[in-house]
């Protein structure tokens, strides 16, 4: 049986809290600001709910934050630059929401960011994530080009753009491997 409703406003109370499951549930609405006093929380996964409204700018003051998933919801807007202050970010889950525009190019600075699954334009900076794993940006009507940079993220193993209306095709040339893919994986 599924959580429903709204969350509540005294969560923001929790502020021990290190650790927040809430995914796969029935909640709405907008987050409550008072979210932004819970400092310590490493942990936040809020995807496959029915959330609204922008994403809140005040995760990116959840220094702590290890993984942080919202995906599979309603939010709108664009993804808040001040994301970039979230150093310690290991994943970042946004997808299938109705998130708009350019990812912020301080993005940059999330060099411990392993896991990146959004929606919205690519910058040049994203080449700056040498620790990137897995990058899913499927579903998403990207319309420009792939810029170059994704190629040079040597760590990369997962790299998914279907379903988007790229205007470049991808050649074999277009990827500069820095990594030698080892052909008895």
């Amino acid at each position: 049986m599924a959580l429903m409703g709204v969350i509540p406003r005294e969560l923001g109370n929790l502020t021990f809290l290190v650790s927040l499951d809430l995914g796969s549930n029935k909640f709405h609405g907008n987050l409550p600001q008072e979210m932004a006093h819970l400092h310590r929380l490493k942990f936040l996964d809020l995807s496959f709910n029915s959330f609204s409204g922008e994403v809140p700018s005040y995760f990116g003051f959840l220094h702590q934050l290890q993984v942080l998933k919202l995906g599979n919801n309603s939010f709108t807007g664009s993804i808040p630059s001040s994301f970039s202050n979230i150093s310690k970010l290991e994943t970042l889950n946004l997808k299938f929401n109705s998130i708009e525009g350019q990812i912020p190019k301080e993005i940059r600075r999330l060099i411990n960011l392993r896991v990146l699954n959004l929606r919205g334009i690519i910058p040049q900076e994203i080449g700056n994530l040498v620790n990137l794993v897995q990058l899913a940006m499927e579903d998403n009507q990207i319309t420009g080009s792939v810029p170059s940079s994704i190629f040079n993220i040597s760590s990369q193993q997962i790299l998914s753009l279907a379903l988007n209306n790229l205007k470049r095709i991808l050649t074999t040339g277009d990827w500069q491997l820095n990594h030698h893919a080892d052909s008895t994986d």
